[in-house]
């Protein structure tokens, strides 16, 4: 297995690295709601430049006029096998090699406080090094939230995801947050490694923030689901829910620990 490995992907540059963060959307087919979300984003003073980590979309989402037209600095398009964590081992590979100090992750299905992806900026560059969104702590809010993927966070995977990490995460199935890039290119994190294909690669990083003393924070955020039940997530009900839990119980107990994804032993 190699310790550094990066997926294919396609990149198109609208514009030159204005900040020293950057902020990643992750999508695939999101539609309207990529869209009504970068033109919220592009109402913003953001300081951080917006880039687009896309799985392969097909319905015309990530067109590259539209994307410019909202203030996009940049399109990463994945040309690989994997989801969400080979998303997110382009996006972090690409801030690197710009020479970003750090970088905002967000989903681009419109149910975050896009508003916040300055507060994100503002601890980054307090020297945090791992930001979760939470809308569970004081200032945060949960808005017609399933009550399955409620009571999930609440009595499974936010107490296993403490007991694992020794921080007290409140909301770790959020994928609003930030990494500094001094805690990414961490040579004891093996971030960049074949076995991070999905949703693992936030828990992972979750879990090894803190194990390895880094800076660890929560900060309020909004999420928002549909008031009519629809779901915009790519987890499905059953065996999208089971995954989680499977990446969830495999990170717990340190499947992907570097020590134990060294060539022979994954």
């Amino acid at each position: 297995m190699s310790n550094f490995d990066i997926p294919k992907f396609q990149c198109t540059e609208f514009s030159e690295k204005n900040f020293d963060y950057c902020v990643c959307v992750f999508v695939i087919n999101e539609g309207d709601r990529l869209l009504n979300q970068l033109k919220e984003m592009s109402q913003l003073a953001l300081q951080a430049d917006i880039v687009i980590s896309d799985g392969g979309s097909t319905d015309g989402s990530t067109n590259t006029d539209l994307l410019k037209s909202y203030g996009v600095n940049s399109l990463l398009v994945k040309d690989d096998s994997g989801k969400l964590g080979s998303q997110m081992r382009i996006a972090f590979s690409w801030a690197m090699k710009r020479g970003y100090k750090g970088v905002v992750v967000i989903d681009g299905n419109n149910k975050d406080s896009v508003i916040d992806i300055n507060e994100f900026v503002l601890k980054l560059s307090e020297g945090w090094d791992h930001v979760q969104g939470s809308r569970f702590i004081p200032g945060g809010e949960a808005i017609n939230t399933p009550i399955t993927r409620l009571l999930g966070v609440k009595l499974i995977h936010a107490p296993l995801m403490r007991l694992a990490s020794g921080f007290h995460y409140t909301d770790t199935t959020n994928g609003f947050r930030a990494y500094s890039m001094s805690f990414l290119l961490n040579r004891n994190v093996g971030l960049f490694r074949s076995v991070f294909t999905g949703y693992e690669l936030h828990y992972y990083l979750a879990r090894t923030a803190p194990r390895l003393k880094f800076k660890c924070i929560e900060i309020p955020v909004t999420r928002k689901y549909p008031q009519d039940g629809g779901l915009p997530t790519k987890i499905t009900p059953i065996q999208g829910n089971f995954n989680v839990l499977k990446k969830l119980f495999s990170v717990v107990f340190g499947k992907y620990d570097l020590k134990n994804t060294v060539r022979g032993k994954s």
